[in-house]
């Protein structure tokens, strides 16, 4: 478990790329952009989740992967909330959890993304 009382980051040196701060920003921008446009870029949170998982490995160790353990339980929870609410709404009841899950996420990205901006790590309890 992360404590809230983590100390500021060492900076970073990028090697030949973005760093792993960069490269969270990116992928808390490219989830949101897919999110907030209702699915209308929704290949920006895929490039998002791939994003994540392709530099997973050189974030290990780091503040910046429980950051992208965030995003990436988002996504999945989301997915499968948003898929259990679309075959509820047959039953009528399924746009309430649709709702439920677009206020989660959104809640979710806005808390990570502010953590990130004060090098915090989001907890798991959250």
């Amino acid at each position: 478990m992360v404590s809230d009382n983590i100390h500021p980051l060492p900076p970073e040196q990028p090697k030949g790329g973005l760093s792993s701060l960069n490269l969270t920003h990116l992928a808390y921008a490219l989830y949101a952009l897919g999110f907030l446009t209702g699915g209308f870029l929704a290949i920006a949170t895929l490039a998002s989740v791939v994003l994540l998982y392709v530099k997973r490995s050189d974030v290990a160790g780091t503040i910046y992967a429980v950051h992208f353990d965030w995003l990436l339980r988002t996504f999945w929870w989301a997915l499968l909330w948003l898929a259990i609410s679309a075959i509820a709404t047959l039953l009528f009841i399924g746009w309430l959890g649709i709702l439920a899950t677009v206020i989660w996420v959104l809640y979710r990205l806005i808390r990570g993304w502010l953590l990130l901006l004060e090098n915090k790590a989001p907890t798991t309890y959250e």
